[in-house]
């Protein structure tokens, strides 16, 4: 019984398998005519053409050999000394801003919030 089964499965995968060849050569028969269907004489302009009724792609933009990308500088890390901590403190006591404490100080906002944090000055109880 089960093996009946089995070879009617082998069998069944086979035909699959052969349906599948099949579709694929007339696809790619069906595809290699279309040009002509259409009326272009090759491939390329069709191609060129197909692209043009579609749009702007949405998504990544394809990536331009010819065009070189600037280097992006990478932000030197920021040394953290009690001075800086002292004056994110004295900012921060005076109403200033994360983001004006970064700007005056010269580190990031995240830094200045990290700062902050290890002295206490954020929270539900903070006045």
């Amino acid at each position: 019984m089960v093996t009946n089964k089995i070879k009617e499965l082998s069998v069944a995968r086979a035909k699959v398998a052969a349906l599948e060849q099949s579709i694929a050569a007339e696809m790619k028969s069906e595809l290699a005519g279309l040009p002509a269907k259409y009326g272009f004489p090759s491939v390329g302009e069709f191609i060129a053409a197909v692209r043009a009724a579609a749009g702007k792609r949405r998504g990544r933009r394809p990536n331009k050999v010819t065009e070189a990308k600037p280097e992006r500088k990478r932000r030197k890390r920021a040394i953290i000394t009690d001075e800086t901590r002292q004056a994110v403190k004295k900012l921060a006591n005076d109403g200033k801003t994360g983001s004006e404490i970064a700007k005056t100080v010269g580190i990031s906002l995240s830094s200045v919030q990290n700062i902050k944090k290890a002295l206490g000055l954020v929270g539900k109880n903070r006045k």
